[in-house]
């Protein structure tokens, strides 16, 4: 019998800005970030964005340290049910309110490394529309990962408008490609049940695994 497809939620996300704060801890098995997002609270204003500071946070935490992650605009175009990886908590950061909604282990890495896969625990359901555009990494062993956020931290001039042409600006592995389609039917990835499969390129946009 096959499992009842996921109920969309929450819809017209394309575009919408976030930011995100990650403190990384050192447990028994190696660091885990913690990642405390606006999402679905505000835009992440630039002005208050720009004066957070990641040592004062580590340091309120009890951290190791802090990664800010973003700002970022969503790919995607809506989500479904969230399952809580863990006890949700909002804190306020500059601010800036947040609320924990993943946790990230990164065993002896300090942080993501380009075209490397990482797993997080975000027990959600996302969804692009058929008809829309998608930007997909792919692997030499035949994986396609579809883009589900752009960062402009990295790079501040960074749009849905430019990632047409973003595979001339990487440097891809040997063996890595990158494409634009757009979908014939409407894209689910359910991570529910399983940890996600994330990775990012070097501008940290951040791509999964569907």
């Amino acid at each position: 019998m096959n499992p009842e497809p996921q109920r969309r939620l929450i819809d017209n996300m394309r575009g919408v800005r976030y930011g995100e704060v990650l403190p990384v801890y050192l447990r028994e098995d190696g660091l885990h970030a913690e990642v405390y997002g606006t999402q679905m609270l505000n835009d992440c204003p630039q002005h208050l964005w720009e004066k957070l500071d990641a040592g004062a946070i580590a340091e309120e935490l009890g951290a190791v340290f802090v990664k800010l992650n973003g700002p970022r605009r969503w790919v995607l175009d809506g989500f479904g049910v969230k399952v809580a990886p863990m006890e949700p908590e909002l804190r306020e950061f500059g601010g800036i309110q947040f609320r924990r909604i993943a946790t990230v282990p990164l065993g002896d890495k300090r942080g993501a490394t380009p075209y490397t896969e990482n797993t997080v625990n975000r027990g959600a359901v996302f969804f692009w529309d058929a008809g829309k555009p998608v930007y997909e990494l792919l692997s030499p062993d035949g994986k396609a990962y579809v883009m589900q956020a752009l960062c402009m931290g990295v790079d501040p001039t960074i749009a849905e408008e430019s990632l047409a042409s973003l595979g001339t600006r990487l440097a891809l592995p040997n063996g890595w490609g990158y494409r634009t389609r757009v979908l014939s039917e409407e894209l689910v990835v359910d991570t529910t049940n399983s940890m996600a499969t994330v990775l990012q390129d070097e501008f940290e946009n951040s791509y999964t695994l569907p």
